[in-house]
Formats: structure tokens, sequence, C-alpha cells
């Protein structure tokens, strides 16, 4: 996974799948697009003028569990 934040557009991008395919955007709101991969998976994720969407300081660090 990987979170991309650029100050200058205020865009955040979650990438999920770091595959190289080709995807689909879906626009699923005015702020949200989710970029869909191979087999209808959520390859990305992007938030527009995510400053006044999310807290940007709570992203870092990412913490993440994988079940067994």
């Amino acid at each position: 996974m990987n979170v991309t934040y650029n100050d200058k557009t205020d865009l955040l991008y979650i990438r999920l799948d770091e595959r190289g395919q080709q995807v689909v955007n879906r626009r699923v709101s005015d702020e949200v697009v989710i970029d869909m991969g191979e087999d209808d998976r959520i390859v990305g994720i992007e938030i527009l003028d995510a400053s006044r969407r999310v807290r940007l300081e709570a992203l870092l660090p990412v913490n993440y569990k994988l079940s067994a």
C-alpha cells in the first residue's frame, strides 16, 4: 500500500495494489474516485480536497494487520 498526498492540489491517493494493470475510474461522489482493476478489485482511492475531508495528520504511520 502506498499513500501519497499532494499539498499543492490537496489530493490524497491511496494505492492498494502496486501491480501494473489497466484501471477504470469510478466517481462515487464529487470528492472521491475509485480506481478499479482486474476482476473488479479496488486498486486505488483518490480523495479531492483531502485536507477538508480527512485528518491528514492521522494517516501516518499506517498500521495494518494481516489475519492468518
